[in-house]
């Protein structure tokens, strides 16, 4: 007897363990470790901020071989193959004191997570359109097959394992930020690569079952031809733009709440409220991706983060400092997942990953300008509050800029 597939949001959730990696830890998780590696090395808010604004350009570099590595291997196994690798280097962090050293490691984690998140995406694109019905449970007492869940939330659920990753960097790094010891980051880093190579092995077991059915719908996601090259303009500016404007808030925010006399605990539940809000926006934003054909969802979720940007600017007060993080978490990861939307409403098939690498290149341009852009304006103007002014001033931007993306004529 045929075994049952497994059901396409477990799936999803499988693969979201793919960017909890590749951005909840890889990306992220540096927010917690930003204050005591900057105390340990005597770094400006500057270098701090370049450290993330390598990790960017590796992130960029990776997006550009992407493509090509996917003309040569299959997605599941580039996806596998590229969140492991991405533990790996989050691991060697922990090993290094050195700045040349950590420039190398976030350069290095950059570049592979790239290519997990771009593949990961993908390959969640792809499944509800290679996914029959699924069968109900009473299907011999005539139950019809349930419809399979929606492209919305399938990427939400795939996006929203970046919650998951935030979440639990912030209840597993303070532990061993607190232990005595010098240089204690390091050990932090240790554990973070663990737990990632943890989660690819998990991902690997589950998938080997789930993705075997369908192999050719992978490769038949690369098209090596150019077609509309303008087509997206609006929604390629924008997410520049959001690149730009929200790395600067997940890259200081944490340094800004510790500048204004937050304590440690309140910061660690301010990042844990952060990350649950990202596991449901996968719920929250998923009937707005499905029918938003154009700018018009990412032009609302910019508008959003550029709100929850500036409140912790405004105000110090617990109430606006947890709104903040309530309302960023609940947006900024359904703004990447509208991207994907984007392209699967707009695009024939053959050509989603030549558009999803095309805008994570966008994307990852913005990320290399933005923590050194906002160090750079916090070290100038005496505090972050500025800096994370600036960004809240680019995501408004972005919004106006995704506004103007209008859907796409049928190919």
């Amino acid at each position: 007897m045929a075994s049952r597939p497994v059901p396409v949001v477990l799936v999803a959730a499988t693969l979201a363990l793919g960017s909890a990696v590749s951005l909840g830890f890889a990306r992220f998780a540096y927010a917690l470790l930003l204050a005591p590696m900057r105390a340990d090395l005597g770094w400006s808010y500057l270098v701090a901020g370049a450290m993330n604004t390598v990790n960017a350009v590796g992130y960029l570099a990776g997006a550009l071989l992407t493509s090509p590595l996917l003309r040569r291997t299959s997605t599941p196994r580039l996806f596998v193959a590229s969140t492991a690798a991405t533990g790996v280097f989050l691991a060697l962090h922990g090993v290094v004191l050195a700045d040349a050293a950590l420039v190398a490691m976030r350069f290095a984690s950059g570049l592979v997570s790239a290519a997990a998140l771009i593949s990961g995406a993908l390959l969640a694109a792809r499944l509800v359109a290679t996914r029959p019905p699924e069968p109900a449970p009473n299907a011999a007492a005539g139950e019809p097959d349930r419809p399979a869940p929606s492209a919305g939330l399938v990427l939400g659920v795939y996006y929203g394992g970046t919650g998951l990753g935030i979440v639990v960097a912030a209840l597993f790094v303070p532990p061993l930020l607190g232990r005595a010891v010098a240089h204690a980051w390091q050990a932090a880093w240790l554990g973070i690569g663990t737990l990632a190579l943890l989660a690819t092995v998990a991902m690997a077991l589950v998938l080997r079952r789930s993705l075997t059915a369908a192999p050719a719908a992978t490769e038949a996601a690369v098209s090596t031809r150019r077609s509309r090259p303008r087509a997206l303009d609006a929604a390629m500016l924008a997410y520049v733009l959001f690149g730009l404007g929200y790395i600067g808030y997940m890259t200081f925010v944490l340094a800004l709440l510790r500048e204004q006399g937050l304590g440690a605990d309140a910061i660690v539940v301010f990042y844990v409220v952060l990350g649950l809000a990202v596991i449901a926006s996968s719920w929250l934003w998923a009937p707005l991706l499905q029918r938003s054909r154009g700018g018009g969802a990412m032009s609302l979720l910019n508008g959003l983060l550029a709100v929850a940007t500036m409140l912790p600017v405004l105000s110090s007060h617990p109430l606006a400092v947890f709104a903040s993080g309530l309302l960023f978490g609940a947006v900024f990861l359904s703004a990447v997942a509208s991207t994907t939307a984007l392209v699967r409403h707009n695009l024939p098939e053959p050509e989603w990953g030549q558009w999803i690498g095309a805008l994570t290149i966008a994307f990852a341009s913005g990320q290399i300008v933005g923590p050194s852009l906002v160090g750079w304006v916090a070290d100038l103007a005496g505090g972050l509050r500025a800096g994370l002014a600036c960004s809240a001033g680019v995501l408004l931007l972005a919004a106006i800029a995704a506004s103007r993306q209008k859907p796409l004529a049928p190919p």
